[in-house]
């Protein structure tokens, strides 16, 4: 994980580091719309973030048009939450919308274990 993933701190660390920097991170899917990958700050002993690669503000802010980046992200969201509830024994899938959201960015959070 590079500096400038920890210490970012501007608004859309998606679009700012993340997408353009995949190989920065430790990635656990990627594909033309979404990147998973574990979180460069974890909250709980698990954490990864699924995001789509194309600019979404976020869930409320979606509309139709975002439909397949959206089908997409949740394919991804589920075979994570998958995989991570078969591994772990639980999973937590979470998304944060208003200043709750300090990425304007939509992404979802797929958690197991305490929070760190």
């Amino acid at each position: 994980m590079t500096a400038q993933a920890t210490s970012y701190s501007g608004t859309d660390f998606y679009c700012d580091v993340a997408i353009p920097d995949p190989g920065a991170l430790e990635v656990v899917h990627e594909d033309g719309l979404v990147l998973a990958y574990h979180h460069t700050r974890p909250f709980w002993q698990l954490h990864i973030v699924v995001v789509p690669k194309r600019h979404i503000a976020s869930f409320t802010a979606a509309t139709a048009a975002d439909e397949p980046d959206l089908r997409a992200l949740l394919e991804v969201v589920q075979q994570v939450a998958r995989e991570v509830e078969l591994e772990h024994g639980a999973a937590a899938v979470l998304t944060n919308l208003g200043t709750y959201q300090d990425s304007k960015h939509l992404h979802v959070h797929v958690h197991s274990g305490p929070q760190r």
